[in-house]
């Protein structure tokens, strides 16, 4: 693993952290839904739910076409960019998944023109940029290598979601961080697995969470946006 540069180390805590306002505290991501239905019942099972999205999900893709943002704004290939993002959008099965994809995604844009306007292109300048492919192109301008973002990329993914189950389950603040902490290994094989994945190969097993988002358009009460 590449060794972080303090100044991009400091960089990836604050594009990864949960107090990033980019909205992400309002998505459950098909948990509520879950909960709701008692599949997800405790530490366990939400437990087994994470570990079973980062091996087969959605999130699984996500991070793989992060990663070839990353790689494409490096080169400054810039039609890739928009053909990835394009491409990503087109793989949501969902109103509220794809939605909460494009706010995120709009909102980091918008707090990373503010943050450092001088970078910021044109290109980006668009409603519908999915979160992962402003994920990847933010941690490319920062100098974050790319292990290091996909490793907080999945940390942060299932920071939020623990925070939804904690609310949710709910779960006590020791039980989230026993979790956060006993997935660290799931972390780092979803990483590997993903910065080697052709483009061929990216494909995932998300029929789980798709049902899951589409029972959640229609619950009668919800606390989250998915």
């Amino acid at each position: 693993m590449d060794m972080l540069t303090n100044s991009a180390l400091l960089k990836l805590l604050q594009l990864a952290s949960p107090t990033l306002p980019i909205g992400a505290y309002s998505y459950s991501e098909g948990v509520e839904s879950l909960v709701d239905a008692a599949k997800i019942t405790s530490a366990s099972s939400l437990e087994h739910w994470l570990r079973q999205e980062l091996r087969y999900g959605a999130v699984r893709v996500e991070a793989a076409v992060m990663i070839r943002a990353y790689r494409s704004t490096i080169v400054e290939d810039f039609s890739a960019l928009t053909d990835w993002n394009h491409w990503l959008s087109a793989t949501r099965e969902t109103e509220e998944l794809r939605s909460q994809s494009w706010q995120m995604g709009r909102s980091l844009l918008r707090l990373f023109q503010d943050l450092q306007a001088d970078e910021f292109t044109p290109l980006l300048l668009q409603e519908e940029c999915n979160f992962a492919i402003a994920f990847g192109t933010i941690a490319a301008r920062w100098q974050i290598d790319e292990q290091s973002a996909t490793l907080g990329y999945f940390h942060s993914w299932a920071t939020n979601l623990i925070s939804a189950g904690i609310k949710l389950i709910p779960l006590g603040q020791t039980a989230g961080q026993r979790l956060l902490l006993e997935l660290g290994e799931a972390f780092d094989r979803a990483t590997q697995e993903v910065l080697t994945l052709q483009d061929d190969d990216l494909s995932s097993c998300g029929w789980g969470l798709s049902l899951a988002s589409m029972a959640h358009e229609t619950l009668y009460s919800r606390l989250f946006r998915s």
